[in-house]
């Protein structure tokens, strides 16, 4: 029982906020030098420049939850605003919203799938931490 105490105090902190700060900013939550994105939305299987292993990140769909979560409480925000002070019509209201929607969620995306992976990271979760899940 002490030798598995003492393990985990030996285990170093991983300082959370900078690793979600630097997975927003899509560079590697260890080093924040290297690129954490090949592509688009592909995630590197490892850091160029400190060689962290980024592979077994389980992104899956908390981005999208995350992105649907910010993006509707913005548009529903601006709709009610707009209604409320504005007399715009239903269609100039409707694509409004529709291109600020558009717009927020493809420019969220990115910095949200960086900011889980960072979590992950930090939190050493699905394998960031020496240990199969």
């Amino acid at each position: 029982m002490n030798i598995a105490i003492e393990q985990m105090e030996r285990i170093e902190e991983r300082p959370t906020k900078t690793a979600l700060a630097r997975g927003i900013r899509s560079k590697c939550p260890s080093c924040g030098e290297g690129k954490l994105f090949e592509k688009q939305l592909y995630i590197v299987n490892e850091c160029s420049k400190c060689g962290e292993e980024l592979f077994h990140h389980r992104a899956d769909d908390l981005p999208a939850y995350l992105n649907i979560l910010v993006v509707g409480h913005v548009v529903i925000g601006t709709m009610m605003a707009v209604m409320g002070s504005l007399n715009m019509g239903m269609w100039p209201l409707t694509f409004l919203t529709v291109a600020i929607a558009l717009g927020m969620s493809f420019l969220l995306m990115r910095p949200l799938k960086g900011l889980v992976v960072g979590a992950q990271w930090a939190f050493r979760m699905h394998g960031f931490g020496g240990h199969d899940d």
